[in-house]
């Protein structure tokens, strides 16, 4: 499949991988391929996102807020326990005091051989983020494109809809429907 993807689109399963490593997360997930989708070099889809008021450094902050630093804990389970009067940070640096630093941070699998001796990426995707890819082979089927792009690949997060990606665009007020018919409309017109 991937001999099909331009080298843009190439270029941000790349970069959605190496957005995964900045932000220390050991799977590549669907939130990551939207940060790579905002990088200026993905064309139509990074300018339609950002029109539509999405920019890398809020939806990277949205990420950290959804996934990043409260451990294993979502936001809701961190205010659900201050209700009832536990100060979650307190009980973090607690265990940090008797384990040590990092503690309570998620283990860093080792690295891994294949069988000719090449190191294994730890950074795997989600499923997901393979049902995005095959969902954009599947739009750039649908569009008649023997190509798979970046344009595909918004299309197959928006059609996928379910994942963490589709939620951070939901939350920021866009109408997916309606982005998906801007990014078509896209398409058709560069035609």
């Amino acid at each position: 499949m991937f001999e099909r993807f331009t080298k843009q689109a190439r270029q941000v399963v790349i970069s959605a991988r190496d957005r995964a490593r900045e932000l220390g997360h050991n799977h590549i997930g669907t939130e990551h391929l939207l940060l790579a989708l905002l990088d200026p070099d993905s064309g139509a889809p990074s300018r339609l996102l950002t029109e539509a008021g999405l920019t890398s450094d809020g939806v990277r902050a949205e990420i950290e807020r959804l996934l990043g630093q409260a451990w294993f804990l979502s936001p809701e389970d961190v205010a659900a326990l201050e209700r009832i009067g536990i100060d979650v940070e307190t009980v973090r640096a607690k265990i940090e005091e008797s384990f040590g630093p990092g503690a309570l941070e998620p283990e860093v699998p080792p690295t891994r051989y294949g069988l000719f001796g090449r190191k294994v990426s730890r950074g795997s995707f989600t499923p997901r983020t393979k049902k995005v890819l095959e969902l954009a082979l599947r739009e750039a089927i649908r569009l008649k494109h023997n190509w798979i792009g970046t344009e595909h690949i918004l299309l197959g997060l928006i059609r996928e809809g379910d994942g963490l990606a589709a939620k951070i665009i939901f939350d920021a007020g866009i109408d997916l429907p309606a982005l998906r018919r801007a990014m078509e409309e896209s398409l058709r017109a560069a035609a």
